[in-house]
């Protein structure tokens, strides 16, 4: 199976926008975007990767979060016309997830709004394990076990960490033991990364807050790949288990202009083979700006200790 994993769209419209609805957390968002990020943010990667992937034929997309900026109704709504458009893939051959973003505002989560847009991308193989919850969901795909999670909390200006819950660790516990599950490789999706920063000042700010919980549920695990997005960097770190190994592997911002090559826009490629051991490639595809298209690129394995 060949998945390919897009993360960190950031597409924003502010058509139908109110002024009243960017008097909020939405204000900080919109000047951060505009001063800090307007530069380097750019449609034009996102819908450039949608159409490789239709020329590449993958067999299944995933996507982990922060597919919006304000979580506006609008930006909703172009997410949609690309995975219907350019992507063009039916629902049961697209997973995706949740990033903070996504979930901006108090009002965008008592909305439902996320889960009421994308609801026929997250629907469960295993409704008796996610219940009313919605999270996790599994996508059970041919030699593979998409699972799910949304670490995303809507925090206050400034703060962007995310957190799984003890409810939802729970689930996935029950995930993870399931035997549809146990005789697939396992494909983990979230927003935030498992490993956190070297500081729990920054881990507040920016982390997830159990990941090390999150550790332990899947350290019986023997194979298999932890997908996310959020730190906008393409990277690759071991998560030692039990049995094995697990694949932490980051892509960059979908959206993003940027001078350092593991930054530039692009999506991530995966392998996925049991017969062969489960996880047989890990590679992505960086945006060249000049002639609009993709290159081969590797992503970074790392190496170095970050705690959990």
């Amino acid at each position: 199976m060949r998945i390919a994993h897009l993360s960190d769209l950031h597409l924003l419209d502010l058509e139908g926008a109110v002024p009243t609805r960017l008097l909020n957390k939405r204000l900080t968002g919109y000047a951060n975007l505009k001063f800090r990020r307007g530069h380097r943010h750019k449609p034009q990667p996102v819908v450039a990767a949608a159409r490789a992937l239709r020329e590449l034929q993958v067999d299944h997309v995933v996507i982990t979060g922060d597919v919006s900026n304000l979580a506006l109704e609008r930006e909703f709504d172009r997410v949609r016309e690309l995975l219907e458009g350019e992507i063009g893939l039916s629902p049961d051959r697209v997973s995706l997830v949740p990033g903070n973003h996504d979930v901006y505002t108090s009002g965008s989560v008592r909305a439902r709004r996320f889960a009421r847009w994308f609801e026929a991308y997250m629907k469960c193989d295993l409704p008796e394990i996610s219940g009313d919850a919605g999270y996790p969901f599994v996508h059970l795909r041919g030699p593979v076990a998409f699972v799910g999670l949304s670490t995303a909390v809507s925090r206050p200006p400034f703060v962007a960490s995310g957190q799984l819950g003890r409810e939802q660790l729970a689930r996935l516990e029950r995930v993870v033991d399931h035997p549809e599950v146990k005789k697939r490789t396992v494909v983990v999706l979230q927003h935030h990364p498992i490993h956190n920063p070297p500081s729990w000042p920054k881990t507040l700010v920016e982390g997830l807050l159990d990941a090390r919980e999150e550790a332990r549920v899947l350290s019986r695990l023997a194979r298999g790949l932890v997908l996310h997005g959020h730190l906008h960097r393409r990277m690759n770190r071991a998560l030692p288990t039990a049995g094995g190994v697990l694949h932490a592997v980051g892509a960059t911002s979908a959206s993003m202009l940027h001078d350092d090559e593991h930054r530039m826009a692009g999506f991530n490629l995966y392998e996925v083979d049991d017969a062969a051991g489960g996880v047989t490639r890990i590679e992505a595809r960086r945006y060249h700006p000049e002639s609009g298209g993709f290159v081969e690129t590797p992503v970074p394995v790392v190496h170095h200790a970050r705690r959990g």
